[in-house]
């Protein structure tokens, strides 16, 4: 059986958790052949969440504002890492906004 590092991305910002994942990908890869064992990023589905609020507390009942907030979230496996490539991935500074979680699968 080998191991799976699976690495899940999420943000607000799509364009940001795109440049993320890429510099993933581009340290995950120094010096190193592309073999096949680095799979994604692979685009997950959007989370959207809704929300309906009264414009006024007292009057206006029919007056109201909505507001969303969509997460996107990217994958990426690696399979059978090395242990420089998870040295790499534990001193990855990612920026502000993303937020990363790495399971061994």
């Amino acid at each position: 059986m080998s191991k799976v590092l699976r690495i899940r991305l999420k943000s607000y910002d799509h364009q940001l958790l795109d440049q993320a994942a890429q510099e993933i990908m581009n340290k995950v890869k120094m010096d190193e052949v592309d073999d096949g064992r680095i799979s994604g990023p692979f685009p997950l589905p959007t989370t959207v969440n809704r929300w309906t609020v009264l414009r006024g507390p007292h009057v206006n009942k029919k007056s109201r504002e909505q507001f969303e907030r969509r997460t996107h979230h990217r994958l990426i496996d690696i399979a059978s890492p090395t242990s420089d490539e998870v040295k790499v991935l534990q001193s990855l500074i990612l920026p502000a906004g993303i937020f990363c979680r790495i399971k061994s699968v």
